[in-house]
């Protein structure tokens, strides 16, 4: 090999390395700066979901149990409004996160919040709609069947066309939801 072609190599890999570090730094500030806003925006929103999902609560304390983490909403006067808990299960397009209000002394969902999904825009993303979330509104805790028509009985939820997974996958959710929270808190514990 020459020697031109030698310093040519030479060259390039010191201008890769230099432009892979000068990347690296750059990428490392912008990860410090916008993190802490991260963090705040995502507290933001747990806390409103929190409070959407506990309507009769005026505050709330956190506390873990068995690697779950609850949110236990107290009203005015000090009483218990109901525990919120977050469950995470695959949906049609990936991970659908969902924020669930219990009330484990009446054994009833009180509502849920969506607060992440990578569901079809149009189709599964339906599941955030107020009609959806709607179908879990003051239900009852049990095994819940998906119909494609207006609910008759307590335990159907009203799926959504073209949607059945997105839909199935809320529902299992909020299944699972009521049966942690009726394990940790049931009995008016």
């Amino acid at each position: 090999m020459a020697e031109s072609d030698r310093d040519s190599v030479k060259r390039l890999i010191l201008t890769l390395t230099v432009i892979g570090a000068f990347g690296s730094l750059f990428l490392a500030f912008v990860f410090t700066w916008t993190n802490p806003h991260i963090l705040e925006h995502e507290a933001r929103a747990r806390e409103e979901a929190i409070m959407t999902v506990l309507p009769d609560a005026a505050t709330y304390e956190e506390e873990v149990r068995n690697d779950q983490t609850f949110y236990i909403g107290y009203d005015e006067n000090e009483n218990r409004a109901g525990v919120a808990l977050t469950v995470i299960q695959g949906g049609y397009q990936g991970m659908i996160e969902v924020m669930v209000g219990v009330d484990p002394n009446r054994e009833e969902i009180i509502y849920i919040s969506i607060l992440d999904h990578e569901e079809t825009p149009g189709l599964g993303a339906r599941i955030t709609e107020e009609s959806f979330k709607e179908n879990f509104r003051n239900k009852p805790i049990d095994d819940y069947e998906l119909v494609n028509r207006t609910p008759e009985e307590p335990y159907e939820v009203e799926g959504i066309a073209g949607a059945t997974i997105s839909a199935e996958t809320v529902k299992e959710i909020v299944m699972e939801a009521g049966s942690i929270a009726l394990e940790h808190f049931g009995g008016g514990s």
